[in-house]
């Protein structure tokens, strides 16, 4: 069980508003919880999670800065924290996305835990005192991935590990999405980032993939059963 007195929470985004908004139905809910610092990219976070060392890390899956890692990256290189109290320092990864190899990358890297941002306050709360206690929280509708993922579709996983790996999980949500036939605008508007920023990224996965189109992209993509 999570030691007694309330729960210590590092939030991790790099939309401020996002932050704000989390911090404030936690708040509202009078669920014991102290929100002990804040970051917006992995360089800040890994920083401010080995600073305050909390119960539990509430960490988007996308965020800027490091190697382009995201979220994995910020959980390889905190793995190993600890609390005060000698527990494990553990994260609930938060996303707009329920990707596949989004949620295997941060399951991968560590996080006990994945739910998506359409999730309702009080489900939130109760899933950070689940994560502090010890357990594994998906949002119920990638229970059943998560385990297929890793039980009977490991093998399928595995193979495509070594290319995908190459990308950032920015990079993966892009692609996904500029594979589904996304105009630049659509991948700009559902990722909350800017056209430049899109077209970046698109650039960076064909060089990382050796590939040269958006056909080719598809047909890597759908090989791969990640549409």
């Amino acid at each position: 069980m999570s030691a007694p007195g309330p729960l210590r929470l590092v939030l991790v985004d790099d939309h401020r508003l996002v932050r704000s908004g989390v911090r404030s139905e936690l708040a509202a809910l009078a669920g014991g919880v102290e929100v002990v610092g804040e970051a917006g990219d992995v360089d800040e976070a890994v920083a401010v999670v080995t600073a305050t060392a909390p119960d539990v890390v509430l960490l988007d899956v996308h965020l800027p800065g490091g190697d382009g890692g995201g979220g994995a990256e910020v959980l390889r290189r905190c793995a190993g924290l600890t609390t005060a109290a000698g527990t494990p320092v553990r994260v609930l990864a938060l996303s707009v996305s329920d990707a596949a190899d989004d949620v295997i990358a941060v399951v991968r890297a560590g996080a006990r835990g994945y739910v998506t941002k359409t999730i309702s306050g009080p489900d939130l709360l109760a899933a950070l005192r689940r994560i502090a206690d010890g357990d594994a929280v998906f949002s119920p509708r990638l229970a059943g991935f998560v385990l297929d993922a890793f039980g009977a579709a490991a093998g399928d996983v595995a193979t495509t590990d070594e290319e995908l790996d190459r990308l950032s999980a920015r990079e993966r949500e892009v692609m996904r999405l500029i594979a589904r036939g996304y105009a630049y605008k659509e991948v700009a508007r559902e990722l909350v980032i800017s056209v430049k920023t899109v077209e970046t990224h698109v650039s960076a996965v064909l060089r990382k993939l050796q590939l040269s189109s958006r056909h080719e992209l598809t047909r890597w993509a759908a090989d791969r059963r990640l549409l």
